[in-house]
């Protein structure tokens, strides 16, 4: 087994902003796949704005993209009761979760060694939960979880920086209806 083999990442983008920033960082230590998995992302074509951006990132870095299912009333579901949760709170841990499980699976469906995402660029996400949360997934799974976060060091100004220098889409909210404020 060549040392690529041995780290093969699935990267879960949130954003083409955060997926570049965070792919270039780990590209020198690993084989990195992105993976868009999203479905909290309201309405459709916001959606498809943010995964379009994610699709230029994959071909200027020459990067494999693994698209998930978009299945925004699912997500719905799993969040009824917590439409007026503030940032941060009890409706944004479920998201984290869905959005890691979904990519642990993927992960191991896929043969990768280790997964992360790139939600902990935010200064508007709870990485601490985030981290959490990837190394419960990483014990069920069998699949690594890189805890990172990704925010450290000025990560998030760096991001935004780079998006503004390849001219990136930078949407204005998370991505549910009740993030949009």
């Amino acid at each position: 087994m060549s040392a690529s083999e041995n780290k093969k990442l699935l990267l879960h983008v949130c954003c083409a902003g955060c997926g570049a920033f965070v792919s270039l960082l780990l590209a020198n230590d690993f084989d990195v796949t992105l993976y868009y998995y999203n479905s909290n992302i309201y309405p459709e074509d916001e959606y498809q704005r943010r995964i379009d951006e994610v699709k230029k990132i994959a071909d200027n870095f020459k990067l494999s993209l693994i698209i998930g299912d978009y299945d925004h009333d699912a997500w719905l579901k799993k969040v009824k009761g917590r439409e007026n949760d503030l940032e941060k709170g009890e409706r944004c841990l479920i998201c984290y979760r869905d959005r890691l499980e979904n990519t642990a699976c993927a992960a191991q469906s896929n043969n990768f060694n280790f997964f992360t995402s790139t939600l902990t660029v935010s200064p508007h996400k709870l990485a601490s939960e985030i981290i959490n949360i990837g190394n419960e997934l990483a014990k069920e799974y069998g699949v690594k979880f890189l805890a990172q976060d990704f925010k450290k060091q000025d990560g998030f100004k760096k991001a935004v920086a780079l998006s503004h220098k390849l001219g990136l889409y930078r949407q204005k909210y998370c991505g549910c209806e009740f993030s949009r404020g």
